[in-house]
């Protein structure tokens, strides 16, 4: 007993079983996190050294080269990225999908355990860790109060607001963003410390012995037993003044006689403006795996509260990505409902039977809801792209209901009872339903196995696709049969071929009679359809309008951050005036080692946020605002300008050598060619910028007679101008946290290079002047050095300007400076262009994979290795249909084109398994000869197949014209489906029996030359 006649005689297991997966279903809606993209386990792990005052170049030799070579032996790694800046050596260690990233991390930890012993002694513990994606911060707010200074105000966020914050459910990480730090200041007095013969290395090294806390033993006193603790703090700043220092020559001093002591804020490294006022922030970053809508909410409801409980003070909301998110959660479901009531009205338009309607209906959300609850079961999350699956298979999920109640309608108009009538077709046309439903999951599920980045962002589409047409079929298998049974009545009329399907079959006679002069028709059709392939734009994506834009700004080395602001502020006036900004957030300083980009900020970096007013009340897009930007900021000098994060508009050109000099000397050649190209944008260059340093070289005989080295004359310095390192200094107790003591010379000292040639260094016969063993001149070094996969690199971000990248990678492929690099200069597929390449070599095995998988699941079906054949005949009038759409109206060849694409080449098989199916069993069953079959089969199969073709058009009409939201990356996927399914559909209506034939006489030719009898002739030619 098959399943369809199982449920029709036993409906209240049909009717629980459904109703348990859609409780399940609804319950699992409401627990699904709301994001913008997958959530991806990224194996990676970063190594950062903190060496303060130490240049890069110094840097990448000393720390940055020994840990590359150490952790390059380490299994699994596909590539090693490392940025060096001035006091920072921050080094990515990206490893294959499947490494194990914990045993990656104990491997990385043990590399560089290895080589701790030859990185500087002086230098901070490197500090290891595995990078952990959640998505950018999601809401940033701005705190004030008339009553605090900006450091308790900046003590306020990292106490206070931290810690409430912290306790919201789905909070990840809290940023403070501008503000200052607290620390005591020891400013000292270049005159006294030079006559009395002593260094701040030396004072703030008393400094860090004597304040400091000792475990002392165990005493025995009474009858009880306690603990000793030595105890040598310093409370406040007046025990501090008293502190007696001792000198070299054995004598003692106070502390307040040679030094200004002031509690007072840290020098400033980060600055915050909201649109040019001054402010603290603080951004939110929510924890993997929670829902960015409901922490959002969660945290706006915190901060009501904290709001009400200090009404002294005011946070308030200055911008975020959550609206983006909401806008576009809620557009997809409006794209889904749309889609959905679309295809209902295509299925009463044809059947004009409101019950047959209503059962069909059915299958929808029988078919979406269980889909929410395999989601949650695998992890995944509400986001563009599982949305987005369920937007485009919203009509082909209504596909198997519309076969099957459509077959039991024809059943009815033969004069059968409701019951007979289901249980006959159902049975009838079994076969082509489970085929169409295999044919599209076979085309899925390979590109849920795409290898790499690729792989694991399309899993959670690919998934989603393919549970929710697998629970289609259970609806259709399993409860239409069974509620047509019962709920539609019988009908009076009888089954009469209308005057379109008489048309139609006419045709499809007149083809047969034809057949080579109609398949060859078809192939000139096909074939100058298809050959406009080149002639298609190749892209990676296109560009979204999320209301936020990025400016990214750049100024010279050496530039302070007074020089950043005022920079920032002019760029912030000149654009306040656009019709299409809303409000402008800027960032000056960013705090350094960024997880995953392996950037790091300076006072001399700035980012500004500009927020745009809502889509629906400017006339500009997204991209045109960030065009005109650019273009009313180009007469601003020194300054390298770029939007971050924004790649379906850049194109990135990496070249990667040994020789620094010569690399430099290639990207300047480089550059110069580029900007002579027509028609693209702006050019931004990541060469290494020279910045000025003071160059300290010791005098090896003048030092040796003396008894100074190197390492002493480097601490004098550093300690005098920045003082030590922030794990070395001492701290001052106070009752809630403990504040740094940073001794060194005061401001004016350090902005004397004379005094810094006379700052005192210990010798052997006490201090001498420091121009006495070394020679201090002002000199050039690197800004910053990136390094990948152990060379140094350097890099070109091309604005396409609104061209497609393929384009502008043949133009750039053209350049005599790129087709004639030195031998030791290399360009590297890296980036953006390492992403499509994997990207799309990924979805070209997916779908030479998804043929294969529908060829062979055809064969098991049908039990036939020639006539799938004919149903694969069908996809490339798809192809054709879609590169002309993509042609036509100017779409390029990118990610959301080749989804509809792949998508395309399960849909389409439908009709062609419909006619074949219906073909074989007329040939099988009622011994019909081949042309019969094949004309009875049009005419039987014709009407389901129309219904389908419109009901799936109609339920992708929403994604193509996008009414709602950012429509940008679905328009072109829509639109693809749309046009190679009309193509296909109308070529195979007639094709499809013509490769019938065709194939039928392969057969027969095959049959006789194995020696078994063939169909008698009349039978075929009929």
């Amino acid at each position: 007993m098959n399943f369809v006649t199982w449920s029709i005689r036993n409906p209240m297991p049909v009717i629980v079983l459904f109703v348990l997966l859609m409780i399940m279903g609804i319950i699992s809606f409401t627990k699904l996190p709301v994001i913008d993209m997958p959530e991806i386990d990224f194996p990676g792990i970063t190594v950062t050294v903190n060496y303060p005052g130490v240049q890069p170049s110094q840097l990448e030799t000393e720390v940055t080269r020994k840990i590359e070579d150490s952790v390059a032996s380490v299994l699994g790694i596909r590539h090693i990225n490392s940025t060096v800046s001035e006091g920072m050596s921050f080094t990515r260690i990206d490893f294959e999908l499947d490494r194990d990233i914990n045993e990656a991390l104990d491997d990385v930890r043990d590399a560089v355990s290895r080589i701790r012993s030859d990185l500087p002694a002086d230098a901070n513990e490197p500090v290891i860790s595995r990078i952990n994606i959640s998505g950018r911060p999601i809401i940033t707010f701005a705190v004030a109060a008339d009553n605090l200074s900006e450091t308790e105000l900046s003590w306020l966020v990292d106490l206070t607001l931290t810690r409430e914050l912290s306790a919201v459910h789905g909070v990840g990480k809290i940023s403070r963003v501008g503000g200052v730090a607290r620390e005591i200041r020891v400013d000292l007095n270049f005159d006294r410390i030079t006559s009395l013969g002593t260094t701040a290395t030396d004072i703030s090294r008393q400094l860090k012995r004597f304040q400091a806390e000792f475990p002392g033993g165990e005493a025995r006193v009474g009858d009880g037993k306690q603990s000793i603790r030595t105890v040598g703090t310093i409370n406040s700043l007046r025990d501090l003044a008293e502190l007696p220092i001792s000198l070299p020559d054995g004598r003692r001093v106070r502390l307040d006689n040679i030094a200004t002591i002031r509690d007072q804020a840290a020098e400033r490294e980060q600055i915050a403006l909201l649109d040019g006022k001054q402010v603290v922030g603080f951004e939110i970053t929510r924890a993997k795996g929670t829902s960015a809508l409901d922490v959002a909410e969660r945290v706006r409801a915190k901060v009501d509260e904290l709001n009400q409980k200090n009404p002294h003070v005011k946070i308030q909301e200055i911008s975020n990505t959550v609206d983006h998110i909401r806008e576009s959660y809620h557009s997809s479901l409006e794209m889904l409902v749309e889609g959905a009531l679309l295809a209902i009205i295509v299925v009463w338009y044809f059947l004009r039977d409101w019950r047959a309607t209503l059962v069909s209906a059915i299958a929808l959300p029988l078919s979406i809801f269980p889909t929410f609850w395999a989601m949650h079961a695998l992890g995944y999350s509400l986001n563009n792209l599982t949305l987005l699956a369920l937007s485009l298979v919203v009509g082909v999920l209504v596909d198997d209901a519309i076969v099957e109640i459509e077959n039991i309608v024809r059943h009815l108009r033969q004069g059968k009872p409701p019951l007979e009538a289901a249980r006959d077709a159902a049975l009838e046309i079994g076969l082509a339903v489970i085929a169409t439903t295999f044919t599209l999951c076979a085309v899925f599920v390979p590109v849920a196995f795409m290898g790499g980045i690729p792989g694991e962002f399309f899993r959670p589409f690919a998934f989603t696709a393919t549970v929710s047409v697998l629970f289609s079929l259970l609806v259709a298998r399993l409860l239409t049969p069974m509620l047509a049974s019962r709920f539609l009545k019988p009908h009076d009329e009888h089954e009469e071929t209308g005057p379109f399907t008489l048309r139609y079959v006419g045709w499809v006679q007149a083809c047969l009679k034809h057949r080579r002069i109609t398949l060859s028709a078809s192939a000139v059709i096909i074939g100058l359809s298809i050959g406009v392939a080149p002639l298609v734009p190749k892209g990676f994506s296109t560009e979204t309008d999320t209301g936020y834009a990025v400016l990214s700004i750049e100024l010279p080395p050496g530039s302070t951050l007074e020089n950043t602001r005022a920079t920032a502020e002019i760029i912030r006036q000149r654009l306040q005036n656009f019709p299409e900004i809303k409000s402008m957030y800027t960032v000056m300083g960013r705090d350094a080692g960024n997880a995953v980009s392996a950037t790091i900020a300076s006072t001399r970096n700035a980012d500004i946020t500009i927020a745009l007013v809502p889509r629906k009340e400017r006339k500009l897009s997204q991209q045109k605002v960030q065009q005109r930007v650019l273009y009313e900021l180009r007469d601003i000098p020194g300054i390298r300008l770029s939007y971050a994060s924004d790649w379906a508009s850049k194109m990135q050109l990496t070249f990667a050598s040994d020789d620094p000099p010569l690399l430099d000397a290639t990207m300047i050649g480089i550059e110069r060619e580029l900007r002579a190209l027509p028609s693209i944008g702006q050019l931004t260059s990541k060469t290494s910028l020279l910045t000025p340093e003071v160059v300290i070289r010791p005098l090896p005989e003048r030092a040796a007679e003396l008894g100074v080295n190197t390492e002493a004359i480097a601490l004098v310095a550093r300690f005098a101008t920045s003082g030590d390192v922030l794990m070395g200094l001492a701290k001052m107790n106070l009752p809630s946290r403990q504040l740094p003591i940073r001794v060194r010379l005061s401001d004016d000292a350090r902005d004397n290079l004379d005094l810094i040639r006379l700052l005192p260094v210990p010798s052997k016969n006490g201090t001498v002047p420091l121009m006495n063993v070394a020679e201090v001149r002002l000199d050039t070094g690197p800004a910053q050095i990136t390094r990948y996969d152990r060379s140094r690199v350097a890099t070109i971000d091309v604005d396409l300007n609104g061209r497609a990248l393929g384009d502008v990678m043949k133009s750039v492929a053209t350049l005599p400076s790129i087709k004639q690099l030195p031998a030791d200069v290399h360009q590297l597929a890296a980036g953006q262009i390492e992403f499509m390449v994997e990207l799309f070599k990924g979805f070209g095995i997916a779908m030479l994979v998804g043929i294969l998988s529908i060829y062979v699941v055809l064969v098991l079906l049908f039990k036939e290795f020639l006539q799938p054949i004919t149903i694969l005949s069908a996809l490339p009038p798809s192809a054709a249909g879609a590169i002309v759409c993509l042609y036509v109206l100017g779409y390029s060849l990118s990610v959301p084109s080749l989804i509809g694409i792949l998508m395309l080449m399960g849909i389409v098989t439908k009709n062609s398994i419909l006619l074949v199916e219906y073909a074989e069993m007329a040939r099988r069953d009622h011994h019909l000869p081949r042309t019969k079959a094949l004309l009875d089969a049009c005419a039987k199969r014709a009407r389901p197949i129309v219904m389908t073709t419109i009901a799936m058009i109609a339920g992708m009409l929403p994604v193509a014209l996008g009414f709602s939201g950012d429509s940008s990356f679905q328009t072109s996927m829509g639109a693809v489906v749309i046009s190679g399914l009309l193509v296909s559909t109308a070529l195979s209506l007639f094709v499809v029996p013509v490769v019938f034939s065709f194939i039928d006489d392969i057969q027969i030719k095959l049959s006789q030359l194995r020696g078994r009898p063939a169909a008698p002739v009349e039978q075929v030619q009929q």
